[in-house]
């Protein structure tokens, strides 16, 4: 499984997720970085087959209108410190990885997954 982390999610978010084995991509190693647009990130997800994620609901309407990014995991836990995110995809990697077998997008919370069909 590959994911690209967009640019309001920490790039620790990235080397953990590298580190638990999965390869990924922050939008800071693109060549137009942080400022890569939308757009640009969709067509690499699709490309590439990688699982936006993204705290950015312009991605819920480009993904429900044009079926774009490839896949998406919606982070809605609102303002989070980085070793709570982290914490948060420690404890739930293992399950999102099993959702994304079978379904293209997946909401994160800090209580729950939500997936959407």
């Amino acid at each position: 499984m590959k994911f690209l982390v967009d640019a309001q999610l920490p790039i620790r978010l990235a080397r953990f997720l590298e580190a638990a084995g999965y390869d990924t991509v922050h939008t800071r190693k693109l060549p137009q970085k942080n400022t890569t647009s939308d757009a640009t990130i969709n067509a690499i997800s699709i490309q590439q087959e990688r699982i936006v994620i993204t705290k950015d609901a312009d991605f819920v309407q480009s993904f429900l209108l044009q079926q774009q990014p490839y896949k998406l995991l919606l982070v809605a836990t609102g303002n989070i410190k980085n070793s709570e995110l982290e914490l948060l995809f420690s404890q739930n990697l293992s399950q999102l990885i099993e959702l994304f077998e079978q379904h293209r997008y997946i909401e994160l919370n800090r209580d729950a997954i939500v997936v959407h069909q």
